[in-house]
């Protein structure tokens, strides 16, 4: 596993070339990197800014979160759908109110116990806003991996996302966790895209599996719907 081919290579073109504007970008502050997360759940990231923005506005903190009423939020997160994730967010509000003083904890385990938050959702928090070594892996990097490692399925099984959690941590820069992060979800939306990849602008190309097999479309696997 070339772990430092892989870093270096994705650092240089995060440094050189990401272009990305994300009006979040660097944020450090857990409500905000917290209210993100969830927003993005099942958005597009175009439309999660716009929700991002108005939901700030009205509730700059944790705690004129925690004290708004929940009708109103509904109201607020109306085309979003999956309005159980709008309540989560609520109820963690009460307890990061109630339990830690309106402030999220500094640690992995006592943000994955908190409603609507997993593994995702606490690594990001631990990473970007708390500079803790935790790899996050959503879909980009999960397909960015795939391609580059040749590992044939996808996120599905318990199995599959153990594999993939693995060989994120071992690809951690732990010096520079947050900005390793923001890289290659970065890199999997603008150059290891699902479909018409730019692999030509890819600078890890030469050591990319999917690429050198020329079965780029072929990574990951799709889940198996059955007969």
């Amino acid at each position: 596993m070339d772990t430092v081919y892989f870093r270096k290579k994705l650092l240089q073109w995060n440094e050189k070339a990401n272009h990305r504007q994300l009006i979040w970008r660097g944020e450090k502050d857990a409500y905000r990197v917290w209210l993100r997360e969830i927003i993005l759940q099942q958005t597009r990231v175009e439309l999660g800014e716009k929700y991002y923005i108005s939901f700030l506005k009205k509730y700059p903190t944790i705690n004129d979160f925690a004290k708004a009423n929940l009708d109103e939020l509904y109201r607020l997160w109306q085309g979003l759908g999956y309005y159980s994730r709008c309540k989560n967010m609520w109820l963690t509000a009460q307890t990061i109110k109630e339990q830690y003083n309106g402030i999220f904890p500094a640690d992995y385990e006592k943000l994955l116990a908190l409603k609507g938050i997993g593994k995702y959702t606490a690594a990001a928090i631990s990473s970007f806003a708390f500079d803790l070594p935790y790899a996050v892996v959503d879909g980009n990097v999960v397909r960015v991996l795939s391609r580059f490692y040749g590992i044939q399925n996808g996120f599905h099984s318990i199995k599959d996302k153990q594999k993939y959690e693995e060989y994120a941590i071992r690809l951690l820069d732990k010096k520079r966790n947050a900005i390793y992060n923001q890289a290659i979800m970065d890199f999997g939306a603008i150059i290891c895209k699902p479909q018409n990849p730019l692999c030509d602008l890819c600078p890890m190309k030469m050591k990319c599996y999917a690429f050198n097999q020329n079965e780029i479309q072929s990574f990951p696997a799709t889940k198996k719907r059955p007969n």
